[in-house]
């Protein structure tokens, strides 16, 4: 079995990364596909830049930023672990990562906004329950209760 966990960098994609090692602890033989989504340069961005090199190499070096933290935390439990950077709108690049690493489940963080305030925002793991083709399994944080 593979797990997509999606990481932001936030101490509540972590939270989610942590209950993926809770879940191998707990007998589920599984190895976890790490995602993070860069947001696209913005025009302002590409024009200052002068060379899209530059952006791209800035994106994977705060992506990789990102996903530092939680690959410590897997290589200290002894997970098995890919790691991928990606650009693009988060949602539709996360079920992309799915599809192409062929996940069977989703674990990720949610802030634990209420359904008011997340159907204004569009939060990623609401739009992930309804676009991802597998599983999805949303980790509040310790904090959000």
């Amino acid at each position: 079995m593979k797990i997509l966990v999606p990481v932001d960098g936030s101490e509540i994609s972590l939270d989610a990364v942590r209950y993926a090692v809770r879940l191998q602890r707990e007998g589920l033989r599984a190895s976890v596909v790490l995602a993070n989504v860069q947001e696209p340069a913005s025009l302002y961005e590409m024009v200052v830049a002068h060379d899209i090199g530059v952006i791209e190499r800035v994106s994977a070096e705060a992506g990789a930023h990102a996903l530092a933290p939680a690959e410590a935390l897997l290589r200290e439990a002894g997970v098995s672990f890919e790691s991928e950077v990606d650009r693009g709108d988060p949602a539709h690049t996360l079920v992309d990562i799915l599809e192409r690493h062929g996940c069977d489940l989703v674990v990720m963080g949610a802030r634990g906004l209420g359904s008011m305030r997340s159907a204004l925002l569009g939060s990623v793991s609401h739009e992930m329950l309804h676009a991802a083709g597998v599983a999805v399994m949303i980790v509040k944080s310790a904090a959000a209760d």
